[in-house]
């Protein structure tokens, strides 16, 4: 019994002070990471980087800064780290093969904080969801919808598909069809067109106004009205050119079939979603 005192004694004796300094560094480890990590988070602030990728970049320091410290740890108690490592490596490559959903959402977000196609506050349509980007994270893309419904959305779905984002651009091209009755005349119903979209709110001047014969449908002449808006004022402008015009066609006395007037682009939760963004 008393050599295996002795024995458990001299163990203590051997490992106390390993141990305490391994716990010394894992403690004092830890709050340097933790100072590191915010000052990183403080410099990025100062630099302007966006919420989105500071976050993330954020997260991975703290988590690379915490491996370095339990590896030096490690070391100081006697634990070989090489195999640690070679143990790390194979249940890495387990966990890779068994989450290569996951790792492929990873690297799209990574690719998404990089390029920037869409940011946080961005209205956009993806996967036949249209909402606000509420959050990028790095595994998925949370949109609020216009009835306030959440939805995630996997990185990688979202890269593979087309992305359509209603807020970058500043301008946006109204394009409406009107149809006539082929007996009526082509110039007269352009020149009440274009007097009418003259008085769009939100009409850029500059860009001019086209009106040109969009399709001879059976009966019937199909002209397009194209011309630019704000974005803020898309929505706006297209409903006032389909009742003015409607008005002012009537007015005019040029006859129009059934079913005269088709927007081009319909959406209506696309357009609450723009207008509630650009009242923000």
């Amino acid at each position: 019994m008393k050599e295996y005192l002795d024995e458990l004694i001299a163990l203590g004796v051997l490992y106390a002070p390993k141990i305490v300094g391994a716990l010394l560094v894992l403690v004092i480890g830890f709050w340097i990471t933790s100072w590191l990590t915010r000052a990183a988070a403080r410099a990025m602030v100062r630099t302007k980087v966006p919420l989105d990728l500071s976050n993330f970049l954020r997260s991975l320091v703290n988590v690379l800064l915490k491996v370095l410290v339990v590896f030096s740890a490690a070391g100081i108690v006697g634990i070989e780290t090489t195999s640690f490592v070679a143990v790390l490596a194979a249940a890495g490559f387990a966990v890779g093969l068994a989450l290569q959903g996951s790792l492929s959402n990873f690297a799209a977000g990574v690719i998404i904080l990089l390029f920037k196609p869409y940011r946080t506050g961005h209205v956009i349509t993806t996967q036949n969801y249209t909402g606000t980007v509420k959050e990028i994270q790095i595994l998925n893309t949370i949109l609020t919808t216009l009835d306030n419904r959440v939805v995630v959305i996997p990185n990688g779905s979202i890269i593979s598909n087309a992305i359509e984002n209603f807020s970058i651009s500043t301008e946006r091209q109204l394009d409406l069809t009107f149809s006539i009755v082929q007996s009526n005349e082509i110039e007269k119903t352009r020149q009440v067109l274009q007097q009418v979209a003259e008085r769009c709110p939100g009409y850029l001047t500059e860009k001019g106004i086209k009106i040109v014969v969009r399709e001879l449908p059976t009966n019937a002449i199909n002209l397009a009205v194209r011309f630019w808006t704000k974005n803020e004022d898309f929505w706006k402008a297209t409903y006032f050119m389909l009742e003015e015009a409607a008005k002012a066609l009537d007015e005019a006395r040029i006859v129009q079939p059934s079913a005269s007037m088709n927007l081009q682009i319909t959406n209506a939760d696309t357009e609450q979603l723009l207008n509630h963004h650009s009242k923000n």
